[in-house]
């Protein structure tokens, strides 16, 4: 009797040992995976946070960048405008004038009497002048309007390197989103596979309790057989098993398996 006490208390401690070794690696693995998913799941969204600001914030730069250039482009092509429509008003001006002196010249030269011609000529006794003045004015401001021709064609080149930069801009910042949406699909299929091995390990959960369950029962019979002196399998009377008392659908009792070690 001592002997079979000890074996049961041996076969006692070696099933509590693996059913505390079993509840131990259950709860490691679902503590593992819970903390794996909750950073993945803090990381993820950290990024994805960091990565819309960061978008959002160089296109807004980006915006205010451009507004402000095209502002001050179109406030120096207005001034470049009104500039020379002062230009065109004054030849214009000048112009005219010369044309009514030559006009009373013409009038004058009609004139019968030198005396009128003499009155017509006192005007322009210094019309060589004059039009050498006029003809350097007109070289000066002739002049002037190229080199503003040339600032024109200067900004518009500006401009059109800083539209480009805008549009390399634009496109490095689409590929990081299309990054992010990469990263986030990766993420979500990474998800997928810690909850099909979280389902796995259920199932496998499952069938090790189960396994305890036949070991649980196992014992009994064979602390059962112990106690009652059992010699073969063939005396065991099936209306008199403890095991089949206990599990009614049984038809026949298994053979002792050996004890886990």
């Amino acid at each position: 009797m001592e002997e079979k006490e000890h074996l049961r208390s041996q076969h006692q401690a070696q099933l509590e040992e693996l059913q505390n070794h079993q509840q131990d690696k259950i709860q490691d693995m679902t503590m593992n995976h819970e903390v794996a998913m909750e950073d993945m799941e803090n990381s993820h969204n950290s990024a994805v946070v960091a990565l819309r600001e960061e978008n959002e914030a160089g296109l807004r730069e980006l915006r205010m960048t451009h507004e402000h250039q095209r502002k001050a482009m179109e406030e120096n092509f207005e001034q470049i405008r009104l500039s020379l429509q002062d230009q065109v008003d004054t030849l214009t001006f000048q112009n005219r004038t010369l044309r009514d002196r030559a006009k009373r010249f013409e009038e004058a030269l009609r004139r019968s009497t030198d005396e009128q011609i003499v009155d017509a000529l006192a005007p322009y006794q210094h019309i060589e002048e004059d039009l050498k003045s006029l003809k350097d004015v007109l070289e000066m401001k002739n002049q002037q309007i190229h080199e503003q021709e040339k600032k024109i064609c200067e900004l518009e080149k500006l401009q059109a390197q800083k539209n480009i930069f805008l549009e390399e801009r634009v496109q490095v910042l689409q590929q990081q989103n299309e990054d992010l949406k990469a990263r986030i699909d990766n993420n979500l299929a990474l998800s997928r596979q810690l909850s099909e091995e979280n389902a796995n390990l259920q199932e496998h959960v499952e069938k090790e309790s189960k396994e305890k369950k036949r070991l649980s029962r196992n014992n009994e019979e064979l602390l059962w057989r112990l106690q009652t002196g059992e010699q073969s399998p063939r005396m065991l009377s099936p209306s008199s098993s403890p095991a089949h008392r206990g599990s009614p659908g049984a038809t026949s009792p298994s053979w002792p398996q050996p004890l886990p070690r």
